[in-house]
């Protein structure tokens, strides 16, 4: 999910905290030119800005092809989208002179209300799923149900595997796999109430409107349900959907259900929309307080009548496997046991995990939430994401659970968490309100024309993949930053706390494109949802809705120090760093130059450099003292792009 997963239960990106002071400014570049095609994104991230351009893929065919053109230093897939958006287009949905995506669906639906309500429900009703796989506390799904019992018809689901989409929006493996793993759990459960599920793979993207209107033909359905999503491709898609399905006399319904306040309700005293989360969060409490009906769950769907495992139109679907990933999202053998043992899927397994955790964690939540070494957050992320639990059901929980029913009161760590799952939502709502962050630009679209990366005196640029690489892998010589993007690559998920870090490392300190950490989370993370990741990384690299200020950069020893003073955190997954106790292992070239680093002392490892990456050349403001380059120095003749310190920007403190 974004920055901000892991605390939360891991939803979003991150609420500012208190980090070093800096002198060094970023200001934003001159704008850029208009006269660029918009891109019609949906999840990818954004685009490189001028020198990564020649990453940028050119492949016109390749979605007819339905090959698979991702790479770690891509952000946009230009198999599906066209140059990024210019400034002025941007611009346009900032003055409300371009209709915003989510306002035509809401409008298409509004205009057809009545029409839709006059066709006959046919022989059956259908509920599409997408990142809703679950049956409690599903709005569409209980709207399609109550459609049906009414009508006295079965309601037949259905569930379309697209590698397009996957492949566009920069789906992780990880994240596919949970996804079929919950899957394959709901099959079971909708099968015991004989409700079919209808699963298949629909290798185009553009074929699934007309995939759709084939099999509510075949199925004699004549009204289908499904949950909004807000990206941009999608909500472009359902509004299609709405007009398509009237042509053939069929009732497209798509309804809110994946936030707790629907976008576009929430605007400031003059009527616009919110972009900073403090006054956007209280307008959200106060929204909930007056509509209580907004936290009310949705009923489980009506079993239907055993003859439907006999239907000629749907027994097949009981017995169907669930198909598998598509080849370019398979995870390897060992890859799948891990994450089905670290991410157990399906509802069930997220009820009893946010019951867990109300009951034995989320008292103390407030206090140990940003300690990566604690075993404190809910681990929630990756079913909020796939939807096998409703943002809805948590915050309803953690409210029962307090000595009060206001979201904001009672117990500290209760408030907290609510606070953290709000964050969710707000960034839902800034993706409706300004689209253009799912069409390569930031939300803050002067800030396009930064010139990322490429040292003066590393032209050819390979230093930055140099620095890149070493970031994503893990060997910056940063213990903590190490040991967070070690821990991504393994589970598929970072503690809150320490994907802030690594997004202000790889923005202020590598100087390299934000949006390239924002896409190589996307491919990583069980927890992908884009509004989230990409909520996250623009606050990081301060871009972003409501960002931490340009000037502030997390210290990334000094961050270390104070949410993993003992290292534990960095023992784990560093394994070089385990024979150094205490907090020495946060700058273990340090102690190496001091004589720790002798056999049988504290730093044994250090005897030998080579088992630990010496530290990385930081172009940005983050500076290391000149004692600690010293150190770092003699520990290795061979940093990284060897050049001579500059500390006069050196981070006095941080959080």
């Amino acid at each position: 999910m974004s920055l901000r997963s892991s605390s939360s239960s891991s939803l979003h990106s991150v609420a500012s905290p208190r980090h070093a002071g800096q002198t060094q400014s970023y200001p934003p570049a001159q704008a850029s030119s208009p006269g660029q095609e918009e891109q019609h994104g949906g999840g990818g991230g954004g685009g490189y800005n001028n020198n990564y351009n020649k990453r940028l893929k050119s492949a016109p065919n390749a979605e007819e092809e339905g090959g698979n053109s991702e790479g770690d230093g891509d952000i946009i897939q230009r198999a599906f989208y066209p140059p990024e958006i210019s400034t002025a287009r941007c611009q346009q949905y900032i003055d409300g002179t371009l209709p915003l995506p989510h306002s035509l669906l809401i409008a298409a639906l509004a205009d057809t209300q009545a029409q839709r309500d006059g066709i006959a429900v046919g022989d059956a009703v259908v509920h599409w799923f997408k990142r809703d796989l679950r049956t409690f506390d599903n709005r569409a799904l209980a709207r399609a149900s109550l459609k049906a019992r009414e009508a006295g018809v079965p309601l037949v689901c259905m569930f379309l595997i697209s590698p397009q989409d996957y492949q566009a929006h920069l789906t992780s493996p990880a994240r596919v796999d949970f996804e079929l793993r919950s899957l394959a759990i709901l099959h079971a459960d909708l099968a015991e109430q004989n409700i079919p599920l209808y699963v298949t793979t629909v290798d185009r993207r553009r074929d699934i409107p007309a995939h759709i209107l084939r099999k509510c033909a075949e199925w004699r359905a004549k009204h289908i349900f499904c949950n909004i999503e807000y990206e941009v491709d999608e909500l472009r898609r359902e509004t299609s959907l709405v007009s398509q399905c009237l042509e053939h006399d069929i009732a497209f319904t798509a309804v809110h259900d994946d936030v707790l306040v629907p976008p576009a309700t929430l605007v400031s005293g003059s009527g616009k929309p919110y972009s900073v989360y403090s006054p956007w969060y209280r307008a959200w409490v106060r929204h909930l307080h007056a509509h209580p009906h907004l936290l009310d769950p949705s009923p489980c769907p009506t079993a239907n009548s055993p003859s439907t495992k006999d239907d000629p139109r749907f027994h097949s679907y009981f017995t169907s496997p669930i198909p598998p990933a598509p080849s370019s999202k398979r995870l390897t053998t060992e890859e799948s046991l891990r994450f089905a043992s670290l991410w157990p899927a399906g509802e069930h397994e997220a009820r009893a995990r946010l019951g867990r955790f109300i009951k034995e964690k989320v008292s103390e939540y407030a206090s140990m939430r940003n300690f990566p070494a604690e075993n404190s957050t809910s681990l929630l992320s990756p079913h909020l994401a796939a939807g096998t639990l409703a943002a809805r059901t948590a915050v309803r929980a953690a409210r029962d659970a307090n000595s009060t029913t206001r979201l904001d009161g009672g117990q500290e760590g209760i408030r907290g968490w609510i606070s953290e799952i709000a964050w969710r939502d707000f960034y839902k709502h800034i993706l409706v309100q300004w689209p253009y962050v799912c069409m390569s630009k930031p939300f803050k679209p002067e800030y396009a024309s930064v010139r990322w990366g490429k040292d003066t005196e590393d032209e050819d640029g390979d230093g930055d993949e140099e620095a890149f690489a070493r970031w994503k892998e893990g060997r910056t010589g940063f213990p903590f930053v190490d040991a967070a993007m070690r821990q991504l690559r393994h589970m598929g998920w970072m503690h809150n706390r320490c994907r802030m870090v690594v997004a202000s490392f790889l923005s202020k300190d590598l100087l390299l494109d934000w949006r390239r950490g924002e896409a190589y989370f996307m491919r990583r993370l069980v927890d992908g949802d884009f509004a989230s990741n990409n909520g996250g990384w623009g606050f990081g690299a301060s871009v972003g809705a409501d960002p931490q200020p340009w000037f502030r950069v997390f210290n990334p020893v000094l961050q270390g120090e104070r949410f993993d003073a003992e290292g534990e955190f960095i023992r784990k997954w560093v394994p070089e760093l385990r024979g150094v106790k205490g907090n020495k292992v946060h700058d273990p070239y340090v102690w190496a130059k001091e004589g720790y680093g002798i056999i049988g002392l504290d730093c044994i490892l250090y005897s030998v450099p080579s088992l630990y990456p010496t530290t990385i050349y930081l172009p940005g403001p983050t500076r290391l003292p000149s004692s600690r380059h010293s150190a770092v120095s003699s520990a290795s003749s061979t940093t990284f792009r060897t050049k001579s310190a500059r500390t006069s920007g050196a981070v006095k403190n941080g959080t």
